[in-house]
């Protein structure tokens, strides 16, 4: 069985998009699209890594990080942040790196 990746984006056409390459590398993928239904999804489920949108209407995915990392259940995951934000740092969470930023999107289309 292959590892298990949560996908985070409130554009459903990243998520797919995303989804569709992990899958054509045989990934099992699962698929949130609120930071709330993120946090459901990997309290209910056994996730090997997430994927998370930093920009969400509501909850952003900062916050997510937060409590993931806060919950004992799942604070365990490995949080990669997918932003189209520049290259510059954009913060941290916690006195340690809990996260990476991958920057570009890979959704986000070439200049």
């Amino acid at each position: 069985m292959s590892a298990r990746i949560l996908v985070v984006d409130d554009i459903p056409a990243n998520v797919k998009l995303l989804q569709a390459r992990l899958m054509a590398e045989y990934f099992e993928v699962l698929t949130a699209t609120s930071g709330q239904e993120a946090l459901e999804i990997c309290e209910n489920e056994e996730c090997g890594i997430v994927l998370l949108d930093v920009m969400m209407p509501g909850m952003d995915g900062f916050e997510v990080c937060r409590r993931l990392k806060a919950n004992p259940v799942t604070r365990h995951v490995p949080i990669v942040m997918v932003t189209a934000l520049d290259r510059r740092p954009i913060g941290s969470v916690g006195s340690k790196p809990e996260w990476m930023i991958f920057s570009p999107s890979p959704t986000a289309r070439s200049r």
